[in-house]
């Protein structure tokens, strides 16, 4: 699996036993897991009176690691030695790489389900609109006078229609289309091979 750098930076603090302790690590890592699980985000998922003694800086580093493991590890179908020895590489303890283990474990099957209902394939977009709009004066009341543009791309996901809104400048709307014609270009070129 690949980490970043600042994973990686996250899951090391999370070994350390003087960061979290063994209580701390555990509800952590479980804390990690539900936030992923759960339908709308949970404001409180750190609130437990066993983090409430960790600098929250290092604690949301610690979540943020924590989730982007569990999250690559359940991607790559990670088995035991895999998610192991990538532990031991961030220097975790067997202790703690049990007990996260057997957490992934817990939650393994309701994570392929959540990640298997994203999609694998984008929207198919049938149709375009926009439409030119100016802002005259910005919060300050002080006069801008920028055109803008309103887009709408109406879009067909498995049968399902969706329509995507979006506002953009000028800059931003000449490098939108030009990112379109290399796509088109690509796929041209890619359909003559």
């Amino acid at each position: 699996m690949e980490l970043s750098e600042s994973v990686q930076r996250g899951m090391r603090s999370l070994a350390e036993p003087s960061a979290f302790d063994q209580s701390s690590y555990g509800v952590l890592v479980d804390a990690s897991f539900r936030s992923l699980l759960s339908a709308k985000a949970e404001p409180g998922v750190l609130d437990q009176p066993e983090l409430k003694q960790i600098d929250q800086i290092l604690l949301k580093q610690g979540h943020t690691a924590a989730t982007t493991f569990i999250l690559e590890a359940v991607k790559h179908n990670a088995d035991k030695s895999a998610i192991s020895s990538c532990l031991e590489e961030l220097a975790f303890s067997a202790e703690r790489i049990e007990i996260f283990y057997s957490t992934h474990q817990k939650h393994k099957k309701e994570l392929e389900r959540l990640l298997a209902s994203i999609g694998r394939c984008p929207p198919r977009i049938n149709d375009a609109s926009w439409r030119l709009q100016y802002h005259v004066k910005n919060d300050q009341v002080d006069k801008v006078n920028e055109p803008f543009y309103l887009i709408s791309l109406n879009t067909e996901n498995e049968g399902s229609e969706e329509d995507i809104n979006f506002t953009c400048t000028v800059e931003q709307l000449q490098d939108l289309v030009g990112k379109l014609k290399d796509a088109a270009k690509s796929v041209e070129k890619a359909s003559q091979m």
